[in-house]
């Protein structure tokens, strides 16, 4: 797969052509601000990426249309797509074309008659890429997938910013989750994944799958057998605690509980009066109506008893004044008149000294008041007793509405969490349904125990196909050789250790000089000369075990701007105008010459028909570097969009 040609369309019909030569080495050179840098984003968004990249600006503004033409071994196919509608940032339509010497077609001939999803399968078939699937452990959180067209850009494309860059090998390697996917590809890619290894594979997968849903099945159909008894009685205890059944199994085997169980799917769900909040309002009022009358009578209780008590103290303050003045008792009395008289007076004397009729008078009075306090201390006790009761009363009303209120309660919390007494019926109902039907007769428990046997004995006997898995020993293989080829080409460019052998580290996606005293990474190497060099000998080591391998990886590269390390800096390297005058002005010109001679016997003798790209601002005399330029350097103009286009009309 190469690059035929590329081909833009204006808004108003005009189509401008870049042809390319799909053998040897391509150069396109000229000032900055020419559209050399946005080739690759055109090539690359007719590859089947949706995402648009082109820089904004004239190109975008001014182009309508994208299309390249990619070269096959026996075909051509086009690939058309327009710039995303409306300032978009993505489009997915195109247009696809086959033929075996396909023209450009006129902008009224484009029309959008596919995507890139079938744009992508065409391509990656027609590289050779085989069925794949990605190899990721049952211990990663990633899925498999396949490899395709897409998987090779990786290693296509050099940008500007890339292609002296020491923490970056290969394109969108700085993305997230790309370093993996490069991980997981490109071992395919390189062919240690084989067809019929797939084939056989897939297999395996589909009956390893067959047998774990097969164990399954069987252990769960004799689990259900072991434990159906067991199980058939705690579905009938549950189904009986909800109504659904009644009676009792006393004695019953499993099959008979089974068959009771059975009657439980004839149940149907039966109107129950919904509660609602009114009852336990009504409780709540009463309680605290009831509660009312408690504290009331609690008060007149209080005030009685301490009624009581002061009575009861007047009681004992009168009896002792009582008992004092009872000593006149002793005092002689006459018996004719009943009158008391002074031991030491005349017989028959009255007693009628003041006196004496102070302390009679006392007597009497205190008498006549205890025998009035103690007549009412029946009718106070009684009282007390008839406080009492209503008190008693009162506290086991209030208990039993409090009973009834947490009873209302519950039932609510019930229906709340239940939604009704059916439903949990309707549960136990629908766990007995599934228990049946999970209840495995002889004749299914049979078939399952065969297939089980057929799907293991087809397991082993794939695994046995397969064999022991020697993958990880091709690819290191694989990898070796093309770090011996990375060691050449390092040494080639004359870079630093390039005295000692290189590696490419798969693992952490880089290049690393095995030093005796330490492996070094490209991250831990300084000039940017260097950081070119490993880059490019990564790349061209790569595409040489694939040309030779006949691997699945288009056969072109684009570098874009590689000679801007042999500037003095980026502003000479941005005033350079693509004119041989100015690059021996400015340039390092034996390292430029070094690595442009270095590219083109790569194409000549190294991978003869291998096509580069290169997109510049040095220019040299050699003959053999003017017959590499597409066309004279872009001094705008020319450029890639003419300057005569016209933007795209505001809608």
């Amino acid at each position: 797969m190469k690059i035929k040609s590329v081909h833009i369309y204006s808004h108003d019909g005009q189509r401008r052509d870049l042809r390319f030569k799909v053998d040897g080495l391509n150069v396109i050179t000229g000032r900055s601000s020419t559209g050399k840098s946005a080739l690759s984003e055109i090539i690359e968004y007719c590859m089947g990426r949706s995402t648009f990249n082109v820089p904004e600006g004239v190109i975008r503004d001014k182009v309508a249309w994208f299309a390249v033409i990619y070269q096959f071994g026996g075909e051509q196919v086009l690939v058309a797509k327009p710039t995303p509608h409306g300032g978009g940032a993505s489009c997915s339509t195109a247009m696809l074309r086959r033929g075996l010497d396909l023209q450009p077609p006129t902008h009224g001939d484009l029309i959008e008659n596919s995507d890139d999803e079938a744009i992508v399968s065409l391509l990656s078939r027609l590289l050779g890429i085989p069925e794949n699937r990605t190899d990721v452990g049952i211990e990663h959180s990633r899925a498999s997938f396949d490899a395709n067209v897409k998987h090779t850009l990786y290693y296509l494309f050099q940008k500007q910013g890339l292609v002296a860059n020491k923490d970056q090998l290969f394109y969108r390697q700085n993305e997230q989750f790309q370093p993996q996917a490069i991980r997981d590809t490109l071992p395919i890619l390189l062919g240690v994944s084989s067809q019929d290894r797939y084939e056989l594979e897939t297999k395996l997968r589909i009956a390893q799958r067959d047998l774990r849903l097969n164990t399954k099945q069987l252990e769960q159909a004799r689990d259900v057998i072991d434990t159906s008894h067991e199980k058939a009685i705690g579905l009938y205890s549950e189904a009986k605690a909800v109504g659904v059944l009644d009676g009792a199994v006393n004695g019953a085997d499993t099959d008979g509980i089974i068959e009771i169980l059975r009657t439980a799917l004839t149940w149907k769900p039966e109107q129950t009066p919904e509660d609602d909040g009114s009852r336990i309002s009504a409780l709540e009022y009463q309680i605290e109506s009831f509660r009312k009358d408690r504290s009331d009578v609690q008060s007149r209780i209080d005030a009685a008893r301490r009624f009581s008590k002061r009575a009861s103290g007047y009681e004992n303050e009168a009896n002792e004044q009582l008992d004092r003045l009872s000593s006149i008792k002793a005092l002689p009395n006459n018996p004719g008149t009943g009158e008391w008289q002074w031991p030491f007076s005349e017989r028959n004397l009255a007693l009628e000294s003041p006196v004496a009729t102070v302390l009679l008078n006392e007597l009497k009075s205190l008498d006549a008041e205890l025998r009035i306090a103690t007549g009412q201390r029946p009718k106070l006790d009684a009282y007390r007793k008839e406080l009492d009761d209503e008190l008693r009363e009162v506290a086991g009303a209030i208990r039993e509405k409090e009973t009834e209120l947490a009873a209302a309660i519950a039932a609510n919390e019930l229906i709340a969490q239940m939604g009704t007494r059916n439903t949990a019926a309707a549960r136990v109902v629908g766990r007995i349904s599934l228990f049946l039907e999970n209840l495995a007769p002889d004749e299914k428990l049979a078939r399952l125990e065969a297939d089980h046997r057929r799907l293991k004995l087809m397991v082993e006997a794939l695994q046995s196909r397969i064999g022991t898995d020697d993958s990880n020993d091709r690819l290191n293989s694989i990898l070796n050789i093309i770090s011996a080829q990375v060691s050449l080409y390092i040494s080639k460019f004359e870079a630093e250790f390039g005295n000692f052998p290189a590696r490419f580290d798969l693992t952490n996606v880089t290049i690393v000089i095995d030093r005796p005293e330490r492996p070094v990474p490209m991250s831990r190497t300084g000039g940017g000369e260097n950081h070119l060099a490993y880059h490019l000998s990564a790349l061209l080591a790569l595409h040489l075990f694939a040309v030779k391998n006949n691997r699945p990886i288009p056969r072109f590269l684009l570098i874009d701007q590689p000679t801007q390390v042999y500037f003095p800096s980026e502003q000479v390297y941005k005033e350079a105008d693509g004119s041989i005058q100015k690059t021996e002005a400015d340039a390092d010109l034996a390292a430029v010459r070094r690595l442009f001679d270095l590219l083109h016997k790569f194409t000549l003798e190294d991978a003869p028909g291998f096509q580069l790209i290169v997109t510049e601002h040095a220019n040299l005399r050699e003959q053999w570097f003017q017959d590499a330029l597409v066309e004279q350097p872009w001094t705008k103009p020319p450029a890639l969009v003419p300057e005569d286009w016209m933007a795209e009309k505001a809608d």
